[in-house]
């Protein structure tokens, strides 16, 4: 679905009301050809707008005379162009997307990108004219700098399909070579008077707090980093070594050390790493090491003298 001046932008609306219901409702201004309300991609529930698309300019017109500010579910609905909405609150927080695969489409770039802010109109995918394939890539307009700065930092260079896809800001059409997302243009956004309509994930702000899941609250007598009774800690997952992931392999405490001199040894009273083998009691001292007359011999990979090569004179390592 794209923006066009057959197409009315519909705020306010209750969770209640569908793509379906919408569609009944507008039947009644003229002909409609798509009814499209964005979805957050991890609550799957409406962001309270939507877009209704008609045959012509006339039905629309027609449309926000006798639809707009009717009840919905109890809530008046707004109902205006949705031109000149996005005109209204466009505020320069425009992205674009690069490198996208020829299957991504309208509905997959608004379900990925639209859990980052509200968007103020469908992605808009661009396309071959003749043959409708897409060019690869694609603009999306956000009603806040918040969403576009998170969408950048969260997206680009990320996979989407098949595909890493480049996430920046858009060109803008009236600067020559210059990029959206200006401190001017930041600033002009904060002094907007039409941004306290369209914060960013507000849905649950408005819902009846009976109707929220209930959290827990926190134990007060619970200290810092303690889990309340009958709570397991989450183990991180195991590489076949019995390692968490992310932490590497330790290595013997002889491994990194010049030939010849004692492995670092831990203070008094800590316990030994996992894996290193605790310290035989010797009346409080560690057993004398080993004193060479001659120069080691040659330390092996696996951090201790490999025999075969000091009887034989060949190299352990690989060739």
């Amino acid at each position: 679905m794209t923006i066009s001046y057959a197409t009315v932008y519909v705020g306010n609306l209750d969770e209640q009301v569908t793509d379906a219901l919408l569609w009944e409702l507008f039947l009644q201004a003229g002909p409609v050809v798509s009814v499209h309300i964005p979805k957050d991609r991890l609550t799957l529930l409406h962001q309270g707008y939507g877009f209704v698309e008609f045959l012509s300019e006339e039905d629309a017109d027609y449309a926000m005379k006798i639809l707009n500010m009717i009840k919905l579910f109890g809530k008046p609905i707004r109902v205006n162009k949705a031109s000149a909405d996005k005109k209204s609150l466009d505020v320069g927080a425009n992205i674009f997307i690069g490198n996208l695969d020829s299957e991504v489409d309208e509905k997959l770039l608004h379900d990925t990108f639209s859990a980052f802010g509200v968007i103020l109109q469908p992605p808009k995918i661009m396309r071959d004219p003749e043959t409708g394939l897409s060019k690869g890539y694609a603009f999306i307009s956000y009603a806040s700098f918040d969403a576009s700065d998170a969408a950048i930092e969260a997206m680009n260079g990320r996979y989407l399909s098949t595909k890493a896809i480049s996430v920046s800001y858009a060109y803008r059409k009236d600067a020559k070579g210059e990029r959206h997302g200006s401190a001017q243009e930041r600033m002009i956004a904060a002094q907007n008077p039409h941004m306290a309509q369209m914060k960013p994930h507000q849905f649950f702000a408005d819902q009846d707090a009976s109707k929220l899941p209930v959290v827990p609250s926190a134990d007060p007598s619970l200290l810092p980093g303690m889990l309340p009774h009958g709570l397991q800690p989450l183990a991180p997952p195991l590489l076949p070594l019995g390692l968490p992931v992310g932490m590497p392999p330790r290595m013997p405490p002889s491994i990194g050390l010049p030939p010849g001199l004692p492995p670092r040894l831990p203070p008094p009273g800590v316990p030994p790493p996992p894996g290193v083998p605790p310290i035989p009691p010797s009346g409080g001292a560690h057993p004398p090491f080993p004193t060479h007359s001659s120069p080691p011999s040659t330390i092996g990979t696996s951090g201790f003298r490999d025999m075969n090569s000091s009887i034989t004179g060949e190299s352990s390592s690989e060739t």
